[in-house]
């Protein structure tokens, strides 16, 4: 079956994203993660974006996605 590949998180906005981070952050992040505990931080409307880019993984690789992400999201310092 091929992959679809979607937009990721492109379309999550970034305080959602730092709501996930901070809550991974504090350990209240239970991963892998499901629609319960998307919801559980108020991000449900991301549902479907969030679990195509995080699903099944670990607190390691939702760490490293959602560093990535808010870094490239980030604006360069001159």
């Amino acid at each position: 079956m091929p992959i679809a590949l979607g937009r990721g998180l492109a379309d999550v906005p970034t305080p959602q994203l730092q709501v996930l981070f901070r809550a991974l952050c504090r350990d209240e992040l239970k991963c892998p993660m499901d629609a319960w505990e998307v919801a559980r931080f108020g991000l449900q409307s991301w549902q479907a974006e969030l679990g195509d880019a995080l699903r099944g993984l670990d607190r390691a690789g939702v760490r490293a996605v959602l560093v990535a992400v808010l870094a490239e999201r980030k604006p360069a310092a001159d």
